[in-house]
């Protein structure tokens, strides 16, 4: 899958998400492999409302039901709105390891197949895999997210043993995509799929990112 973060980014926020979320949308189109955007929370009935080819999830929820919750994001009320999934754990936005285990075990509860931990390391990704056993991980260097050198470049020998951990290999690759090249490497490493964002979100032309990305998998 190809999974795209808008983070709060002004290109991907407010009018400027709708606009985003509908360009992605037609460049999905006929799409061979599932994509995904995480849309911050203000932005995601906009954006559900105006797509047809792409799922939107959250960029993280909390391990709360409903009740006296405040600031809180409910997995369950934001299912209820026709998001379909959730990041966990990004490096721009960790859980303490005692929210981390509840948050997990409730969002795949909601969401299932589209619940995404996002882990910094090899350690934390081993950590991650024998505690919780989350349907997906994203492993994402925190040193290189943002950067123009891949994940897949600087550590490709680290993916191989990330793919290892995992035996349905439901291993997302992240930080620094953003090249066909990096999508690539990655898939042929063993990952499902790819986490990108500035290599999208701030791009010259965001749907002809996608469409090139999405080569990858043909």
């Amino acid at each position: 899958m190809l999974v795209i973060n808008f983070k709060t980014y002004h290109e991907s926020t407010g009018a400027n998400a709708l606009l985003l979320a509908k360009l992605i949308d037609q460049a999905a189109l006929n799409a061979p492999t599932e994509v995904l955007i995480a849309v911050q929370a203000l932005d995601l009935e906009s954006c559900v409302r105006a797509v047809k080819n792409v799922k939107v999830i959250a960029q993280t929820v909390d391990a709360v039901g409903y009740g006296a919750h405040t600031g809180h994001i409910l997995p369950e009320e934001i299912k209820s709105r026709g998001i379909v999934g959730t990041l966990i754990n990004h490096s721009e936005y960790p859980k303490a390891d005692a929210d981390l285990g509840a948050s997990i075990a409730l969002a795949q509860a909601v969401f299932q197949h589209y619940t995404i931990v996002c882990s910094p390391s090899y350690q934390k990704t081993v950590e991650i895999e024998r505690q919780w056993d989350p349907d997906k991980i994203a492993f994402e260097p925190p040193e290189l997210i943002g950067g123009d050198i891949s994940v897949s470049s600087a550590q490709p020998d680290i993916i191989k043993k990330v793919v290892e951990i995992s035996p349905q290999r439901q291993i997302l690759v992240g930080a620094g995509v953003k090249t066909l090249e990096d999508v690539k490497v990655s898939l042929d490493l063993g990952a499902i799929g790819v986490l990108v964002a500035s290599g999208v979100v701030k791009a010259a032309d965001p749907a002809a990112v996608v469409k090139e990305f999405l080569k990858a998998w043909k």
